[in-house]
């Protein structure tokens, strides 16, 4: 008798594993909510005084089992559909092996080529796509350029565009490269336009000048797993948590730190779902 009430116990408990472990990974498959913020940035004297809309996706990580060339095509419909003036990428294309489907680094970005944008997409890449001897999949800087040239996007690589009213000054990987910060800021006043700062994630952002300006990254995931009644208990950065997830102002900088479309390590989140950005632009 004892025997089977032990049993029933465990069997319950195995099922309740189970279940949490389901959800987890429901919430990582997720199509991504999308998220809204307003920032007001100088314009250039003689651009038109319209309001841009940026749209941010980044942290894509394309493998199994939670993220396919299925899901990230719902992705790029999803964003097309809100007709964004721009669409910036903000790093990490490669997925981990999380025991699902792997694919190469031109499969990783294939479904950008479905993106529209009147501005165009511009994108960055991640430390998970920095060529090393443990990340034989990566491509070489101009690899990775040729690659994203034959779907018609930039790859700025410490380096400035100007799209519309917008100047965007595209960073290396600030965690695996070392980046140029005055000569990329240099090349963004050359070019002129309202700054906005592409990099992959957040420890680039107290380096930046206390001038206005906007900085879009991803590199968190928001923690991935958050825990009820505790929030965010780590992520990847050298500050920390004071980064983790959200829109941050410090003097005259903004930042917004994107929880990205995929997963790294595990394909499982908990209080801290997949996430798109629509930032609309401003005139100062």
């Amino acid at each position: 008798m004892r025997a089977a009430r032990i049993f029933r116990v465990l069997l319950t408990l195995l099922v309740l594993a189970g279940a949490f472990a389901f959800w987890l990974f429901l919430n990582a498959s997720a199509m991504p909510v999308v998220r809204r913020a307003a920032v007001a940035l100088p314009f250039p004297i003689d651009a038109p005084r319209d309001p841009v809309t940026v749209a941010l996706l980044t942290d894509t990580h394309l493998s199994g089992p939670d993220n396919s060339p299925a899901r990230m095509a719902r992705i790029v419909a999803q964003i097309n559909a809100f007709k964004p003036d721009l669409i910036l990428l903000g790093g990490d294309y490669i997925g981990d092996d999380k025991g699902g489907a792997i694919y190469d680094a031109r499969a990783s970005i294939a479904p950008f080529a479905g993106l529209r944008a009147p501005l165009g997409v511009v994108a960055v890449l991640g430390n998970h796509d920095s060529r090393s001897k443990l990340n034989d999949r990566a491509l070489s800087a101009a690899d990775w350029r040729r690659a994203f040239a034959r779907i018609g996007i930039p790859l700025l690589q410490d380096g400035a565009t100007r799209r519309g009213p917008i100047a965007i000054a595209g960073f290396r990987d600030i965690y695996t490269r070392k980046i140029d910060m005055p000569d990329t800021l240099a090349a963004m006043r050359q070019v002129g336009g309202a700054p906005v700062m592409l990099s992959h994630g957040p420890d680039i952002f107290p380096l930046l000048p206390d001038a206005p300006s906007l900085t879009l990254v991803g590199h968190t995931h928001c923690g991935q797993i958050a825990l009820p009644f505790v929030g965010i208990t780590y992520v990847p950065s050298k500050y920390g948590t004071r980064y983790a997830c959200g829109l941050y102002r410090e003097g005259k900088r903004t930042m917004i730190v994107s929880g990205g479309v995929g997963t790294s390590s595990a394909p499982v989140r908990m209080l801290a779902p997949p996430d798109i950005w629509l930032v609309t632009i401003r005139p100062l």
